[in-house]
């Protein structure tokens, strides 16, 4: 597995870079589960609200809006890289919107990855359509993949899923509300995940001890996460800018 680590403490590393060169560094069939936020490729210049306030769409030049081709382009190389390191009983957990989660999906099943699930997060707090053109905008989903390989028997922790749901089969929407001010504290990402999102497919898949890899870093809640739950973090960012709140959470942790 690749050396070259911006942050490399006992169980959690972090590396700067591109992902698509990066990951080609890390050891074949040696991660557990991967999660990835890509980019949504929807940075267009529109608007939208935030706070009751008017604000600009656009996230960073990492989101920056492309042609189809060459966003199904960067999907399916990302994932092919992403299916080599991954162990033949791994899965892969991959959120999106609209605007890039159709393409994610065939470029999953292209790259001989099956889908398990289909997961909708739905979010209880979702800010308004300031338009008033289209629905409001108030869920997003989180494909849940396996490696398309007969004999290979995916990791799925059912009997815990059913007691954290109170004693009944867990089902594939799951609510909550947007990232909480408190995990926020150190700085923010645009696109930033709620921790209880991230915990629940993290105990769904993983065991303690488990390592768990994600390619687009950004704030670094898959690795507080999966620190905060006894499992080994590598996480990947082109912007050094987010690998250091990555570092400032961990190590204030602040969100425990």
């Amino acid at each position: 597995m690749t050396k070259k680590y911006y942050y490399n403490k006992r169980d959690f590393k972090l590396i700067l870079g591109d992902s698509l060169e990066e990951l080609k560094k890390i050891k074949k069939n040696s991660i557990d589960m991967i999660f990835a936020d890509p980019p949504y490729f929807l940075s267009g210049d529109g608007i939208s609200c935030s706070g009751g306030k008017m604000v600009s769409v656009n996230k960073g030049k990492w989101d920056k809006k492309i042609g189809i081709e060459e966003k199904h382009k960067f999907n399916r190389e990302w994932i092919r890289l992403c299916y080599n390191i991954l162990k033949d009983e791994g899965t892969i957990w991959i959120s999106g919107t609209l605007h890039n989660i159709y393409s994610i999906g065939m470029a999953l099943e292209q790259e001989g990855f099956k889908i398990i699930n289909n997961i909708t997060w739905k979010k209880l707090n979702p800010p308004p359509n300031i338009s008033c053109r289209y629905f409001v905008h108030s869920t997003e989903t989180i494909l849940w993949a396996k490696k398309d390989i007969k004999k290979a028997k995916h990791k799925f922790n059912y009997q815990l899923m059913k007691e954290l749901n109170g004693g009944k089969q867990a089902k594939d929407v799951w609510e909550s509300s947007l990232t909480k001010p408190s995990e926020k504290k150190c700085g923010k990402h645009p696109t930033q995940k709620p921790m209880v999102i991230l915990e629940k497919l993290i105990l769904a898949s993983t065991d303690a001890g488990d390592l768990i890899l994600d390619p687009f870093n950004g704030s670094g809640t898959t690795g507080i996460v999966a620190n905060k739950l006894k499992r080994k973090y590598i996480g990947i960012d082109l912007e050094k800018e987010y690998l250091d709140l990555t570092i400032k959470r961990k190590e204030d942790r602040i969100d425990e």
